[in-house]
């Protein structure tokens, strides 16, 4: 080979190391700053780009996707001095490669030392009862602390979340006892309710049927009063003989005599007393059309039952 052929040779792969060096491709989501003679020059990002070689530097590539970084426990002191551990997650974003490169130092360990921080001073404002129950509050007072802090660094926070918040082991006792206590407690109101409704219904109950046996009772009663009513004005409208009042006289006397007392008066003479039951008959028959003649009636059968009775 000639001397001026290897010289062709030595340019045509100097030309092409150039090209290698001086063609970047950056890949989606990612980009790259580019330093010339130590000095910012601009930012790559997705595409093809031709830079100057051995003039510029591409520094590494620099992801835009959102992240996540899960950082580990950190010991927390509440307002009401309860030591816990709480661990964290934060979301971010890098959204300036310059500000991301320039900015700080390690930004991920920044990040995190940020985080711890800021979470100690939002806790150690809030009591262990508002911690448990304000996670809210507490992951969005540190999302709008963070992302104000990072700004300058080319970082946008996204979301800050508090993972797991662990309280020591005798808190947790305290608790568990405490939510067994409510649930016992709502346990025993709920059984009294359920009584108390059954006894009211009960009450109820036995309120109307009592109601109900009083009114069937008084049906029957006024039924047997309105029967007898009946029977004694078909017995007068009949015009009952004194032999048949005499007869109805010995039947009383009868059914008391098969009652249970212990002693039985019978008066001696038993004539009146059919004498009464006639003028009993004859006050009935007359109380519409003579009441004087009914008023003279009862005097004499009244002056009859009390010589019955002294007799007797």
């Amino acid at each position: 080979m000639s001397l001026i052929g290897t010289i062709i040779l030595v340019i045509g792969v100097l030309a092409v190391v150039i090209l290698g060096l001086s063609v970047k491709i950056i890949k989606q989501s990612t980009a790259r700053v580019v330093e010339r003679l130590g000095k910012y020059s601009r930012t790559l990002t997705t595409g093809v780009h031709v830079i100057l070689p051995f003039f510029d530097r591409c520094g590494p590539e620099i992801s835009l996707k959102e992240r996540v970084a899960d950082f580990p426990p950190q010991p927390i002191i509440t307002k009401d001095n309860v030591t816990m551990q709480i661990d964290t997650v934060v979301y971010f974003q890098v959204t300036d490669p310059k500000l991301y490169s320039y900015g700080v130092e390690r930004p991920i360990a920044a990040i995190e030392n940020l985080t711890a921080t800021t979470l100690r001073n939002i806790v150690g404002e809030l009591e262990l009862d508002e911690t448990l129950t304000s996670r809210d509050t507490v992951n969005s007072k540190m999302r709008a602390i963070l992302d104000e802090a990072t700004d300058p660094w080319g970082i946008k926070i996204n979301r800050v979340e508090l993972k797991n918040i662990d309280p020591p082991k005798a808190i947790r006792e305290a608790m568990e006892k405490q939510m067994r206590a409510e649930r016992e407690r709502r346990e025993a109101i709920l059984l009294a309710e359920g009584e108390k409704k059954s006894n009211i219904l009960i009450a109820e109950g036995e309120k109307e049927a009592t109601i109900l046996r009083a009114e069937a009772q008084k049906m029957a009663l006024i039924a047997e009063a309105e029967g007898k009513a009946t029977a004694i004005r078909k017995i007068i409208e009949a015009e009952p003989t004194k032999a048949y009042l005499t007869l109805e006289s010995f039947e009383a006397l009868k059914a008391v005599a098969d009652g249970n007392s212990t002693k039985l008066i019978i008066p001696s003479n038993i004539t009146d007393l059919s004498s009464l039951v006639s003028s009993i008959g004859e006050v009935a028959g007359f109380s519409r059309d003579n009441p004087k003649k009914k008023e003279k009636i009862i005097n004499k059968n009244s002056n009859e039952s009390d010589k019955i009775i002294k007799e007797s």
